[in-house]
């Protein structure tokens, strides 16, 4: 069973940086795409990236694009989320979720296990 938990969450003033992770209790996130996606108060929840399961694929949106990388270490069962250059529309929950099937998705309806998520909040 598939539990994912997400940490590094937290506040920040703008320009700076932070780092999430994805953790998995349950040992078994190596055969699932992983992505993470953000919700801000008011709004729907957005895709922020996603990546294969093997690690060799990887999407970002454009609004982040240039300042966040995802990443994984499938030996740890970790997934994560470098947010550099952090600006105060980035202001969201943000959540990770795993996929069946290793492929990546950029649609939040085809990932099948969402994790509790972590508030990031960017100070201008």
């Amino acid at each position: 069973q598939v539990q994912l938990v997400e940490a590094g969450g937290g506040l920040v003033q703008a320009g700076g940086s932070l780092r999430l992770s994805c953790a998995d209790s349950g040992r078994t996130v190596g055969s699932y795409a992983m992505g993470w996606f953000r919700q801000a108060p008011g709004k729907e929840r957005e895709f922020v990236a996603t990546i294969s399961s093997d690690g060799g694929m990887s999407y970002r949106s454009l609004s982040v694009k240039g300042r966040f990388t995802i990443s994984r270490d499938n030996a740890k069962n970790t997934v994560y989320l470098q947010m550099n250059s952090l600006k105060p529309d980035d202001t969201a929950v943000y959540y990770c979720a795993a996929r069946r099937g290793g492929a990546t998705s950029l649609t939040a309806l085809e990932y099948d296990y969402w994790g509790q998520g972590t508030q990031v909040t960017v100070s201008s």
